[in-house]
């Protein structure tokens, strides 16, 4: 995904850009101002409660499994390594010759919007960043308070530590 102006080519393409639903001004201020057994605006999906007002965003922890026949694994890191240069939104990315794992946070209205732009990512970016041609053969998309919890309960993969492309 590439955080640019809206609708501009990626560096040297013609190729529409991979674009996230922005946020706006309010993410902070609809976690801070939400209570219990309120309904707030956070609850609610828009600004204010008013009809017409843009939705609030929530952050999504993605990790996207690809997979697919051999690729020689300088091949695949350099790949990965573009992908990354040219999207910093990502957090990690673990590979071997026949498979990886990417892992970033995204910023979207909900989990369909985050799970849409988390499997355009691979095909969309494949050409630009020599990508290798593997399927998606995985997805977990979940909420952040979700995410912090299974790391405070000990469950699921710990933070993003090193950030960067790593092998298994």
């Amino acid at each position: 995904m590439r955080r640019a102006r809206p609708g501009a080519s990626p560096r040297g393409t013609a190729e529409r850009a991979l674009t996230s639903v922005g946020a706006g001004a309010d993410f902070d201020a609809a976690q801070d101002t939400a209570t219990e057994g309120e309904s707030t605006a956070a609850e609610t999906g828009t600004r204010d409660g008013g009809a017409g007002e843009r939705p609030l965003s929530k952050l999504w922890h993605v990790t996207l499994s690809v997979s697919g026949v051999e690729s020689p694994l300088q091949e695949v890191r350099r790949g990965l390594e573009q992908l990354a240069h040219d999207h910093p939104f990502l957090l990690t990315s673990r590979y071997a010759n026949d498979h990886a794992e990417i892992r970033y946070w995204e910023e979207a209205r909900d989990l369909h919007d985050a799970a849409a732009v988390a499997l355009r990512l691979w095909g969309e970016h494949r050409q630009t960043a020599k990508l290798p041609p593997w399927e998606i053969v995985g997805l977990e998309v979940i909420d952040r308070e979700t995410y912090h919890q299974r790391i405070a309960e000990g469950y699921g993969p710990p933070p993003a530590a090193p950030v960067g492309v790593h092998p298994y």
